[in-house]
């Protein structure tokens, strides 16, 4: 039995045994720890009410243009009774109280489910981990916003209540309000004395003029700040004698310092200091853009030992790992030799690395000031960064406090501390508040980029030309236990991942959503240099373009028309079935014969079901999509509006990552530096999108990531019918 830090566990036995957690057996009280301003009451964790009206809802979770910031504020109002046109909205402090278990098990894709909940639901306590990823946000915070709102209503009722001398559960709040007959009183008259009253029990839900704002499209709070320019990301903090960052780090792989020349930063206007360490290099100025020109200016030089990453490395160390045995990770029935002698179809998929090519680079501001480090940046993941910024600082996490941003698009990339460590570490070594932030073509460099992957695809018909029998032998990194390392205590992610090196992560979504009798799924984990992680849509975007590009060519090969024949292989699957039927309807499926340029693909992913069609052809020489169209049926929907922009936008990115979002790379490093050179659509290659939200009442389903995945199946499937040649490699690229 091995003892380790606090932010560890205490493992006994092995996985395969069980998990002791030595933070069960510790007494836990957790007390909200939200700041109240002058004139306003508090009331638990989640919300305060001013004495002006005004009720701010804290959100624990990073608001990076998903819409969090309107939909859980929306679920607490709901319940509350409070007028939309008074809520305000603020980022919930680092507290175990906002800890998000269901991240365990949805951003690591089934890595922990050997792991029993109630284990998982107290490491995320004990580790505050306020993860922000895996489309759990309304699935993880539903019922506590709920019930946040139920209880600040039921303690308003009671004062009002008290006052009119009437029950308070005759009472009724409403439109910022609590009426009884004739009588009223505003939720800013009741504040004070409602956050003195006890709570009743049990909490009411769903009650006294709730249910006016769920379901309903209320306009987004963070979106006129956003127009106007006033909403604030961490490159926009400014402190009282500031400095501006820059950074260079080394290539791809385990790069150190090893020279540069510090005279050439004196000749550039504006330059304070030049930072070593061993791993990068910054210069401090009075701008930005004269950091950037001194670290140009400075010609660092690193060494990387053993051979420099590139594409061709990349694809050797991916048929390797395809040619070793793999693991079973997904079995249904027995595929014995199904698979093997003649009639068996098969195909080779691969997909390249691909960047997160969001609008914000990494950015992070970093003061240090009577004993405390204070940080302002874009973090998915708050105590993993303040443990970091710690570390660097050499304070106790204590000392560190996070102030949590918006995101410019990033996701899953603010998983990433090293920003909040090199600032801190810069403030520290500067004795001046530091503004840090990463270039463009430092953001690419050191993307955490969705891993690449090799597949080989095999299929045996039956005499009726269903399948049969399915296979997929997958070749990609352990992205999931890398992001687990960066993110969980070390103890936890060791025992719960077992021997070997094979990843649920790695083949998530590789599962046919189809009836087939006879199933094999395997992980042939590959070692790369390359620093992988989590991109929107994870390694579904690549797996659901394995599956749904060869069930496409299966199809073919049976004679039968794409769309019949997938809705056939359902089975059961009504949902899917219904987004099939639904997207071809809208669309206008013509059967994807040859030269009709349409293509479709359907996926099922976190309780949530779609399916697209696309429009596309090969204009001089490159893939052109003229149009995409999508069904969702993704379960009780809290805000209609949210959703449409989520499936929208994660067409977009669906898109940019069938067409583009990668680039090669050669010695180490990527060779653009720029968006531009990315491929990613501009406006004017953005094709006409519609989407139908089919309305259901099945449990709400994760939104966030949904439509990234089937995009690129069904451009290659487009592509395929316009053109007669199949496309078997991510990005779609002539």
């Amino acid at each position: 039995m091995a003892v380790i830090s606090r932010r560890g566990v205490i493992v006994g036995g092995g996985a395969g045994v069980g998990l002791v957690v030595a933070w069960a057996l510790w007494p836990r009280r957790y007390q909200p720890n939200l700041a109240a301003a002058p004139g306003e009451s508090l009331f638990g964790a989640w919300l305060k009410i001013g004495d002006d009206g005004h009720v701010t809802v804290a959100v624990p979770q990073l608001e990076h243009g998903q819409g969090v910031y309107t939909a859980l504020p929306q679920l607490v109002a709901d319940e509350l009774g409070a007028d939309w046109r008074t809520i305000a909205v603020e980022p919930a402090p680092l507290n175990p109280l906002y800890a998000n278990p269901l991240a365990l098990t949805e951003l690591f894709e089934g890595q922990f489910d050997r792991v029993p909940q109630r284990l998982r639901d107290t490491l995320a306590e004990r580790a505050t981990l306020m993860l922000t990823g895996g489309s759990t946000s309304i699935r993880m915070f539903e019922e506590g916003a709920r019930e946040a709102g139920a209880a600040a209503r039921a303690l308003l009722c009671k004062a009002a209540a008290a006052r009119w001398n009437v029950g308070w559960s005759d009472c009724v709040a409403e439109g910022g309000f609590v009426r009884h007959g004739t009588q009223r009183l505003r939720f800013a008259e009741l504040a004070a004395a409602a956050a003195a009253e006890s709570l009743p029990e049990p909490l009411p839900l769903g009650v006294q003029g709730a249910g006016r704002l769920a379901g309903r499209a209320v306009p987004r709070l963070d979106v006129p700040a956003k127009v106007d320019g006033s909403a604030g990301f961490a490159g926009d903090i400014r402190l009282p004698d500031m400095v501006h960052a820059a950074i260079r780090q080394g290539p791809i792989g385990d790069s150190r310092l090893v020279g540069l020349d510090r005279a050439a930063a004196d000749r550039i206007r504006g330059v304070l200091a030049v930072v070593e360490n061993p791993r990068w290099v910054a210069v401090a100025a009075t701008t930005w853009w004269a950091a950037e020109r001194a670290l140009a200016a400075i010609h660092p030089r690193f060494a990387t030992p053993g051979p420099a990453v590139d594409d061709a490395g990349i694809a050797a160390a991916l048929d390797a790992a395809l040619a070793r045995q793999g693991a079973a990770l997904g079995r249904i029935g027995t595929v014995g030799d199904r698979l093997q002698g003649g009639g068996v179809i098969t195909a080779d998929y691969a997909a390249a690395p691909a960047l997160h090519a969001a609008p914000e680079t990494p950015s992070a501001t970093a003061a240090y000031r009577d004993g405390r480090l204070e940080l302002w940046l874009a973090t998915g993941a708050p105590a993993v960064a303040r443990a970091a910024a710690a570390r660097a600082a050499g304070l106790s996490e204590g000392a560190v406090v996070v102030h949590v941003t918006l995101a410019g698009g990033r996701s899953a990339a603010t998983f990433d501390p090293r920003v909040a460590e090199q600032a801190a570490l810069l403030t520290m070594r500067l004795k001046r508040p530091v503004c840090l932030s990463w270039s463009r073509g430092e953001e690419i460099v050191q993307d955490t980029m969705r891993a690449p992957a090799r597949a080989r695809l095999s299929a045996r018909l039956a005499a009726n030309g269903t399948i049969a029998a399915w296979g997929a032998k997958i070749a990609a990194p352990a992205t999931g236990r890398a992001l687990a390392a960066r993110l969980l205590p070390s103890g936890f992610v060791t025992a719960a991942s077992g021997a070997g090196h094979a990843d649920r992560y790695a083949v998530a979504g590789a599962m046919p959503p189809y009836a087939i009798p006879a199933v094999a799924i395997d992980h042939h984990p590959a070692e790369l240099a390359l620093r992988t992680g989590h991109v929107r849509g994870g390694a579904h975007g690549y797996t659901c373009f394995f599956t749904e590009s060869f069930l496409d060519e299966l199809a073919r090969a049976a004679n039968s028309e794409p769309l019949s024949y997938r809705i056939g292989m359902l089975g059961g699957n009504a949902r899917l079935a219904r987004c099939l039927s639904t997207v071809a309807a809208l669309g206008g499926w013509d059967g994807g014969g040859p030269g009709s340029g349409q293509g479709i693909a359907c996926h099922a992913f976190r309780g949530s079901f779609v399916a697209v069609l696309a429009e596309a052809e090969l204009a001089e020489g490159r893939p052109r999509v003229g149009r995409l169209v999508a069904a969702v049926d993704c379960g009780r929907m809290v805000n209609p509006d949210l959703v449409l922009q989520q499936i929208e936008g994660g067409l977009l990115d669906g898109l940019a990552m069938a067409l583009g979002a990668s680039c090669p790379i050669a010695a180490g490093l990527p060779t653009h530096r720029r968006l531009g050179a990315l491929g990613l659509p501009r406006l004017a290659d953005s094709p006409d999108i519609n989407v139908e939200l089919i309305r259901s009442d099945e449990e709400a389903g994760g939104v966030a990531e949904l439509a990234v995945p089937p995009v690129a199946p069904a451009v290659a499937n487009a592509l395929f019918s316009a053109t007669g040649r199949r496309w078997r490699h991510l990005p779609l690229r002539a």
